[in-house]
């Protein structure tokens, strides 16, 4: 598996299982039914945020966006976002991406990652940021409408990287 910065030739290996996992109504908030252009803008952010693909074999199955969580006086937390293509899932894929992204956020001077937004459901990636060192600091109740159990909630996560 390579992980690298994702440049713009790779948006349309991504939006396929961008729009996939969005629709599914599962893990992300987004509006569905995004075009291609529309939702290149969700994810294909540009500085300060950083953008990576993970492949295997040239073929993309994962990315990630990582930048400051908030501006001005936040900016010196990370946050980030994950997503890896359902047919690429239990390959590890994810954990590498988080490694990736912690290493990155180091790298720039962030003091700590905090993730606004997990769906409690979310059952693989709850376990992955636990075992990253990510803690649960609150769970908003009945913040996301999940496609298979309703209004559930949403999780804070977060760690210190220094």
């Amino acid at each position: 598996m390579i992980i690298r910065d994702a440049i713009d030739s790779d948006w349309p290996a991504i939006y396929p299982f961008f729009s996939e996992i969005v629709a599914a109504g599962r893990t992300y908030a987004y509006p569905e039914e995004l075009s291609l252009d529309e939702a290149r803008a969700w994810w294909m952010v540009g500085p300060p945020d950083r953008v990576a693909v993970a492949t295997i074999d040239g073929v993309v199955v994962g990315s990630a966006k990582m930048g400051p969580n908030r501006p001005g006086r936040g900016k010196h937390v990370a946050t980030a976002s994950f997503m890896v293509d359902p047919r690429s899932q239990g390959q590890g894929v994810g954990r590498a991406l988080a490694h990736e992204v912690i290493e990155w956020s180091r790298e720039q001077g962030f003091r700590a990652m905090q993730f606004n937004a997990v769906v409690e459901r979310n059952d693989a990636a709850v376990h992955l940021w636990k075992s990253l060192g990510f803690e649960v600091i609150g769970t908003v109740p009945e913040a996301y409408n999940h496609s298979d159990y309703g209004l559930v909630g949403l999780h804070v996560m977060y760690r210190r990287l220094f």
